[in-house]
């Protein structure tokens, strides 16, 4: 059985508590705190390529499960 590297995952977790969007209406917005129809938006258009992209897919993965709760404790574990 293959070994799963969770440390990847779990920053990209962290990264998302704490990048700013880069570009567009929400620039300076932290990644975590972008409004679902925005992802959605991205989502139905397209995902930026590279590292952004795959961030923004994984938060519209988290919010459409109703997984904010796990980027919640990760920013309260970061504040301590």
């Amino acid at each position: 059985m293959e070994e799963i590297d969770f440390s990847a995952q779990s920053d990209i977790l962290t990264e998302l508590t704490t990048m700013q969007m880069p570009f567009g209406k929400y620039k300076g917005t932290i990644l975590c705190y972008l409004p679902e129809p925005y992802l959605v938006w991205f989502k139905q258009k397209g995902f930026p390529a590279g590292k952004l992209g795959i961030m923004l897919e994984t938060l519209y993965e988290i919010k459409l499960n109703g997984l904010e709760y796990l980027l919640k404790q990760i920013m309260v574990n970061n504040k301590k």
